[in-house]
């Protein structure tokens, strides 16, 4: 029978905002606390804001809204020699 030799190696890995150009934009969403209503999934952040001013002028109890932010984000190996997580 033949012997299997392994080799581990512990490489630090380093998460950060996706920036490649490949990579999905960041995106805004506003929505109300009172009734969950959303604005539109917008790379413009001036969107959603505009949809709330209507949304609390439609419906005046409504001023109290949540931001939503789908940031991309990446992970690599930080794999430079003397390199500290």
């Amino acid at each position: 029978m033949s012997s299997v030799r392994s080799v581990v190696r512990h490489v630090p890995w380093t998460i950060a905002p996706d920036r490649e150009p490949d990579g999905e934009p960041i995106t805004y969403v506003l929505q109300c606390v009172v009734c969950r209503e959303r604005s539109e999934r917008s790379e413009h952040w001036k969107t959603p804001q505009k949809w709330a001013l209507r949304h609390s002028g439609k419906n005046p109890t409504h001023h109290t809204f949540r931001e939503v932010i789908w940031r991309p984000w990446r992970t690599h190996m930080n794999d430079e020699p003397g390199a500290r997580s």
